[in-house]
């Protein structure tokens, strides 16, 4: 059984909105916001069914490409919860998670993905994920992991031994992209989409000077010397989930 069709197969039935036992039994609380990122919309469906909780009360998001995600999140402030998928229209691997970040480094970011090789996750978590939940998940532990985000604290599959970074390449670009500012990184994501400084400068309402500034920062931080190298760079941990750990 493929792993959106499992998700599908443990939904439960629609929830009674009379019932308010709460979080810690169960049920989401009333008041939250949801962003579900990706571009398959059986699965947003299922997802949004599972987290629907106590019904209608809560505010649940959906975005198909990353464009309408980034759209979304920088929209909504009061986001409590982002669902990304890694590999959708617009963005391949860990390059969204760091563009989105940039966009809204307050917002909990959990990725959602049948790519969940120990690298993969251990590098989302690293790079500012507040979770990472398998496709292959079954209901009880996607709502168990969402529970764990929201109180706050980290989610990643159980029993799973993440290990550590032996690429010291990669381990050093993962350091580099830590030390950039939300505003950095955002401008990085905005780069590696082709983006012209003066069109960027659009985007953020800000002078194509500042751009400049902010371009000449995160090219320091990165060690390299033009937009290109950076976009090269970045592509070595955004690309393809599976590529990226081979």
């Amino acid at each position: 059984m493929t792993d959106h069709r499992r998700i599908i197969a443990e939904l439960d039935p629609a929830p009674n909105n009379n019932d308010k036992r709460g979080f810690w039994e169960g049920h989401l609380p009333s008041g939250y916001k949801f962003v579900i990122a990706d571009d398959h919309p059986l699965f947003r469906g299922a997802m949004k069914q599972a987290l629907s909780g106590v019904g209608d009360v809560t505010t649940i998001l959906e975005a198909g490409d990353f464009e309408s995600t980034k759209a979304l999140v920088a929209a909504n402030e009061d986001i409590d919860l982002l669902l990304l998928d890694l590999s959708m229209p617009g963005t391949s691997g860990l390059s969204g998670l760091i563009s989105l970040r940039g966009i809204h480094s307050a917002v909990p970011m959990v990725v959602v993905s049948a790519h969940d090789a120990p690298e993969t996750i251990r590098r989302a978590l690293e790079l500012g994920a507040s979770g990472f939940i398998s496709k292959s998940a079954s209901m009880d532990e996607i709502r168990n992991a969402v529970r764990t985000v929201l109180s706050g604290d980290i989610t990643a599959p159980a029993g799973m031994d993440l290990g550590i970074e032996r690429d010291p390449e990669i381990s050093d670009l993962i350091k580099r992209l830590q030390s950039l500012t939300p505003q950095q990184a955002r401008v990085l994501g905005m780069l590696a989409e082709g983006l012209l400084n003066k069109q960027i400068a659009y985007e953020l309402t800000v002078s194509e000077a500042t751009i400049k500034a902010h371009v000449s920062a995160v090219l320091q931080k990165l060690g390299v010397d033009s937009r290109t190298q950076a976009v090269i760079l970045l592509s070595r941990i955004g690309g393809d989930p599976l590529a990226a750990v081979q």
